[in-house]
This record gives structure tokens, sequence and C-alpha cells, in this order.
């Protein structure tokens, strides 16, 4: 049985990982995947304590988290694809949207 501050510790370090690439990155497809695995660390944490405690509700919240994840990810490329396509780059500090 792996103790529940496993979890929690892989957690955490994949959170700040996702923290840092989101911070220091320039491309919009990686800042993207940064959150992507933000979201997946919280999701590791609820799995976590869900099993820990013995509830269900841990599982449910995963699963909103999912939802929202899946429809971020449709939303989200299809603006990023839009923005390519316009501006024909995906560095951050290229790409002004007030600017045509």
């Amino acid at each position: 049985m792996v103790p529940l501050s496993w979890y929690l510790i892989l957690s955490a370090v994949l959170f700040c990982l996702g923290v840092s690439a989101f911070l220091l990155k320039r491309n919009i497809i990686t800042i993207f995947m940064a959150i992507e695995l933000m979201l997946n660390a919280v999701n590791l944490s609820f799995i976590a304590f869900a099993n820990y405690l013995g509830k269900l509700s841990g599982h449910v919240f995963v699963f909103f988290v999912m939802v929202v994840a899946a429809a971020e990810a449709a939303v989200g490329l299809a603006i990023i694809i839009a923005i390519y396509r316009t501006r024909e780059t995906l560095n951050v500090d290229r790409v002004n949207l007030l600017k045509l």
C-alpha cells in the first residue's frame, strides 16, 4: 500500500512543474500543456484523498475537472489555431491581439 503522502508529494511536484512552465515558457502550446499538467496534478490529489477517506466525492470532482479540461482543450486549441493562422507565430511575446 502506497502512503497518501507519496501521492501528495507527486501531485505537488507536478503542479510546481506546471506553474514553472506556465511562467517561464513563451510558446502558447507549452503554456497550454502546463495548464493541463496542473489540472492533472489536482486530479491526482483528489483521487488520493478519495481513496484514503473511502469516499466517492473525490471521483466525482475528478470527473468534473476532466470535463472542464476537455472543453478547455477543444476551445483552447481552436483559439491557438486561429491565432497561428492570423499571426503565423505561437510566441506569446510576438502575439499582440490588439493589432492586426
